[in-house]
């Protein structure tokens, strides 16, 4: 019987790790809040943009700059104020 419960016990842990995730993406009010932070920081553009709530942080994937370096970036979520910049190859 422990062997069958040990199968079914891992089965719920991996069905389970998805639910656990909670980053979520802006609102429209925060999405307009960090365009601007972004776009004052001299992103030109960028992909996605989630709250991770690994930090909590927001999560900028891909921000551009005007001579089209690729950034990856984390931003505060009070300040919005750039907390890790990763230059992508």
């Amino acid at each position: 019987m422990k062997l069958l419960a040990i199968p079914g016990a891992a089965l719920m842990l991996a069905v389970a790790a998805p639910a656990l995730a909670n980053d979520r993406p802006p609102t429209e009010t925060e999405r307009a809040a960090l365009t601007e932070a972004l776009k004052a920081a001299g992103f030109v553009s960028w992909e996605e943009i989630e709250l991770d709530d690994d930090g909590p942080y927001w999560d900028v994937d891909d921000a551009r700059t005007a001579d089209g370096k690729r950034y990856d970036l984390k931003l505060a979520p009070e300040t919005l104020k750039i907390i890790s910049r990763e230059l992508e190859d």
